[in-house]
């Protein structure tokens, strides 16, 4: 499958609940430090990663006695936020491609590292007239009979889930149909709180976003073939300057421990 556009084109634009964890990642404020050892080096990721990542720093300290914060968001604002000065020491990203522009812009220490392959899945409150299913068979029928309501997505303009969730829609020949009921979220973890709190039926979200226990208290899912979309490579790096603190959490998520719960929110390696 042909990528959509190039990079410079797609950075354009710009948990006690689920509604105040997507407003920390809308906000775009730091989640709280693990540890009270200032400063602590603020890394920039993905909103897939926000239920993964915040336990990895939980751990993190726990082994280490260091910490570090994050604040999450698109990789495509975050990218084009790391490309106008801020200060973070390290990007998780969703799309590897931004990675590569960061690079290529030596904004890097390096071509940095694939850590994930991402998935989508289709989820929906318990209470909503949409059931999901993994070829979404049953949204197609409601989009056809004129019974549809609102489905959430990240946006696609920056957003990589909100690309593959558009590519999922337009494999299955429903892009144009779909289009009209979309409510379009600043990033997946707002397409996710869309979706989980009642304000549509239900949404196009990030896998791992689905398996975290907030939504699996509020809803179900079905995984989407990944024959649908492009592969959701996701690249880490650290940024020019970046402290040794830093070094030692980028070196955590590459060791077992690290691994181990990405691997929990369906984040896996090929060949894993």
């Amino acid at each position: 499958m042909r990528r959509r556009a190039a990079i410079p084109r797609l950075l354009h634009g710009g948990a006690a609940t689920l509604a105040l964890i997507a407003a920390s990642v809308a906000s775009g404020q730091p989640s709280p430090r693990v540890a009270h050892t200032p400063p602590a080096p603020l890394i920039a990721a993905a909103a897939d990663l926000k239920f993964a990542l915040d336990e990895i720093i939980v751990q993190f300290g726990r082994d280490t006695g260091e910490s570090v914060r994050v604040t999450y968001g698109s990789s495509g604002n975050l990218a084009r936020q790391i490309a106008q000065g801020a200060p973070y020491e390290m990007f998780l990203s969703a799309d590897e491609q931004y990675v590569q522009w960061l690079a290529a812009r030596h904004l890097t220490r390096g071509p940095g590292e694939l850590y994930a392959i991402g998935r989508i899945a289709l989820f929906a409150p318990h209470d909503s007239p949409l059931r999901p299913d993994p070829r979404l068979s049953h949204l197609a029928r409601r989009l056809s009979d004129g019974t549809a309501g609102r489905l959430a997505i990240a946006n696609p303009e920056h957003a990589p889930y909100g690309r593959a969730a558009e590519q999922a829609l337009r494999s299955l020949g429903l892009w144009e149909a779909a289009r009209p009921h979309l409510v379009l979220g600043e990033n997946v973890a707002q397409a996710a709180q869309f979706a989980a709190s009642g304000n549509s039926d239900g949404g196009l979200i990030a896998h791992s976003l689905a398996l975290a226990p907030e939504l699996r208290r509020r809803g179900s899912y079905a995984l989407i073939p990944d024959s649908l979309h492009e592969p959701l490579r996701q690249r880490m790096v650290l940024l020019v300057g970046a402290s040794p603190t830093a070094e030692r959490f980028y070196e955590y998520l590459r060791a077992p421990a690290g691994r181990g719960i990405l691997a929990g929110y369906g984040l896996t390696l090929p060949g894993e």
